[in-house]
């Protein structure tokens, strides 16, 4: 658990950013967002760019992890009619 002193790291903030972004984006729940990141390997992906892309549009950001999770998957995950992750395609 965290304690009120624990601090984010810069990383950690620009994923955390990424993923509340994706998930308005996308339309989808908390948690399929992030088991959309996690199956996907996202974190992983958003830190080694960290330096390139955190000084990007949030659009753009957008657009490339779209492109990362099409690359991985195939198709995209969108909100199913009863929460659950579907994917597009």
């Amino acid at each position: 658990m965290f304690s009120q002193h624990t601090r984010l790291n810069p990383v950690q903030s620009f994923q955390l950013f990424c993923l509340e972004s994706y998930r308005s984006a996308m339309d989808i729940s908390g948690e399929q967002a992030l088991m959309e990141f996690k199956k996907s390997k996202v974190f992983d992906y958003l830190a080694s760019g960290y330096e390139v892309l955190h000084t990007q549009s949030k659009h753009y950001i957008l657009n490339e992890l779209n492109q990362y999770i099409i690359g991985r998957h195939g198709t995209l995950p969108r909100k199913h009619s009863k929460g659950r992750t579907t994917y597009n395609s």
